[in-house]
């Protein structure tokens, strides 16, 4: 007998192929196929021997009936196209009918935001929203849904744009890294040796392409590559202090704030920060609080990470 779950109606509900895999809706080729290869990674049935036999069968059913599927349309530029004149087609539908409601915060939100914060804002909270939606068989169905209206409001505040243009905010390879340009200002991070780095600073490699972005002035773009290198190495002064200044550049001084404050807080000697705090009246924190707050940021950073598939329902069994 078939799961209600996995009935054409309950398979019908999930329609949004960028929100089955997780993905914006300006997600280019390489950042759907990267996701997609984590999903099914997890998903695949050699990773769920020692799950139970329902969620055995539910991780097979989302994988071959739903996951599968939504990337062969994502994986090719014109069913990418498709796709999302499918979707701009219903938020114009919705819209003119009044239909386009919002039940999830992050929409709510998205639809309050000033312009300049749109595209910060949608992929600041469709990471939030992903980064669990593969955490349980319960979320699935949860976060998958609000991922899909957030991307409908998304595009809702982008109805007056003629093309959605796709980026790319993945890792790139290794043959693939922009010309470095000096256009910002940096300091050496303080009491680290160049034998101690990493052979591939993947960090390092947004913050190069950011640098082109800002000398080009598209500063939108600078600042989703800071933001990258940001998740990479949160605990880089130097990274918090970059993105504070292109949050500047766009006249985003809340948010210019929050990364000069946690570039102090990092690192009480970084140069830079300090001059931008002086610029933004930033009070400097004392070296005990960056000591406490460094403490702080390094607990919080032991939780599970991304795609631990299932891990609450086999540890309830």
């Amino acid at each position: 007998m078939t799961s209600p779950a996995f009935s054409p109606d309950w398979l019908k509900q999930f329609s949004d192929p960028y929100a089955i895999l997780g993905v914006a809706v300006t997600a280019d080729e390489r950042r759907i196929a990267k996701r997609y290869r984590q999903i099914a990674k997890r998903l695949h049935p050699d990773q769920q021997m020692r799950a139970d036999e329902a969620t055995r069968e539910f991780a097979n059913a989302v994988l071959t009936r739903l996951v599968n599927p939504a990337y062969q349309r994502l994986k090719q530029d014109k069913g990418r196209a498709e796709a999302l004149a499918t979707l701009r087609f219903k938020v114009r539908r919705l819209t003119r009918e009044n239909k386009l409601t919002t039940q999830v915060s992050q929409s709510k939100q998205l639809l309050q935001v000033d312009e300049a914060e749109v595209e910060i804002f949608y992929e600041n909270a469709l990471t939030e929203l992903s980064d669990n939606q593969y955490s349980s068989t319960d979320s699935f169905a949860t976060q998958t849904d609000a991922i899909a209206e957030l991307n409908l409001i998304y595009l809702r505040r982008k109805m007056g744009d003629p093309v959605i243009r796709e980026k790319r905010t993945g890792l790139m390879s290794a043959t693939q890294t922009a010309p470095p340009i000096a256009v910002t200002e940096t300091e050496p991070p303080s009491g680290t040796k160049s034998s101690d780095k990493p052979q591939v600073d993947y960090g390092q490699r947004h913050v190069v392409r950011a640098k082109t972005y800002i000398a080009s002035k598209s500063y939108t773009e600078a600042v989703q590559e800071l933001r990258d290198a940001v998740r990479i190495d949160p605990h880089n002064s130097n990274y918090h202090t970059m993105l504070g200044q292109a949050y500047l550049l766009q006249n985003l001084v809340g948010m210019a704030k929050v990364h000069i404050r946690q570039a102090l807080k990092l690192d009480p000697k970084n140069r830079i920060a300090h001059k931008y705090a002086k610029q933004l009246e930033i009070q400097v924190p004392t070296a005990s609080t960056s000591n406490n707050g460094h403490a702080k940021s390094q607990g919080q950073g032991k939780k599970g990470g991304l795609f631990n598939l299932f891990s609450s329902k086999r540890a309830k069994k």
